[in-house]
């Protein structure tokens, strides 16, 4: 283990004999690190916080800090990362509140750009990308394999799905379903990710399915519940997971979805 001699790290703390921890960093109470993991100087971290694997934390990130939600009274709620992310210069992360499930968490994979912001009880993913001062409110859920614009922001309790793609300087306050491409303030729909879906190596013929659905819900005139009866109907006789991924997305969504 290297700790430098000016690192400040809480006795009770759980760290790998392989974890680097540089200058002027802080780890409190409660917390774990896993092995490979890096904070590069000027981090800290408070608890209760488990940290996976190969983790990588630059300077003056802020990490499992307690909300500022007005509700919250000090309790120990929770967060918990995964393997192989990337927090750059100044992210902040917020641990849970008792009123949700009392714990945040993100997957493995991502890049939190500089002074991106994922507040208390989010949810997200794996593989996502947060682009520099993107911000999401509390209680939001964030899939697999998103991009996430620069400036953005995302209202309280909505949810990102899969493969979906914000642009800067959007201002969301409903659902996106998965593979659906916004962009503005306020948020409006422009597209499908079809870049994003090919770079993820999704097949043709699924990318065409899911083309046939957004024109479906998008382009027809019709109400969800028509629109969904409809992409059933292609389900049905092709069986795609991505297609049915995107159902799922519209369905899940309590906000109502961005149309």
């Amino acid at each position: 283990m290297i700790i430098h001699e000016t690192a400040i790290i809480n006795p009770s703390s759980k760290i790998d004999d392989s974890v680097e921890i540089g200058p002027f960093c802080i780890v409190g109470e409660g917390v774990e690190i896993n092995e490979g993991t890096k904070l590069l100087s000027h981090v800290v971290i408070k608890g209760p916080t488990s940290i996976g694997k190969n983790n990588t934390f630059y300077q003056f990130s802020t990490i499992g800090e307690d909300t500022p939600d007005k509700k919250y009274k000090g309790e120990k709620t929770k967060l918990e990362i995964g393997d192989n992310n990337i927090f750059r210069e100044g992210v902040t992360v917020h641990r849970g509140t008792i009123q949700d499930k009392g714990m945040t968490t993100i997957g493995s994979d991502n890049l939190l750009m500089a002074y991106s912001h994922i507040a208390h009880d989010c949810s997200v993913g794996n593989g996502n990308v947060f682009a520099n001062n993107a911000g999401i409110a509390g209680h939001v859920i964030v899939g697999n394999n998103i991009t996430v614009g620069a400036l953005t922001t995302v209202h309280q309790f909505c949810k990102l799905g899969d493969f979906c793609f914000v642009g800067m300087n959007t201002s969301i306050n409903m659902d996106v379903p998965a593979f659906i491409k916004v962009a503005a303030d306020p948020a409006r729909v422009i597209g499908l990710n079809a870049i994003g879906m090919t770079r993820n190596g999704i097949e043709d013929n699924s990318i065409s399915l899911i083309k046939k659905a957004y024109k479906l819900v998008y382009k027809k005139g019709l109400k969800i519940d028509q629109a969904i009866k409809k992409i059933k109907d292609l389900d049905i006789d092709t069986d795609d997971p991505n297609l049915k991924t995107f159902i799922k997305s519209i369905e899940a969504s309590e906000r109502g979805i961005l149309r």
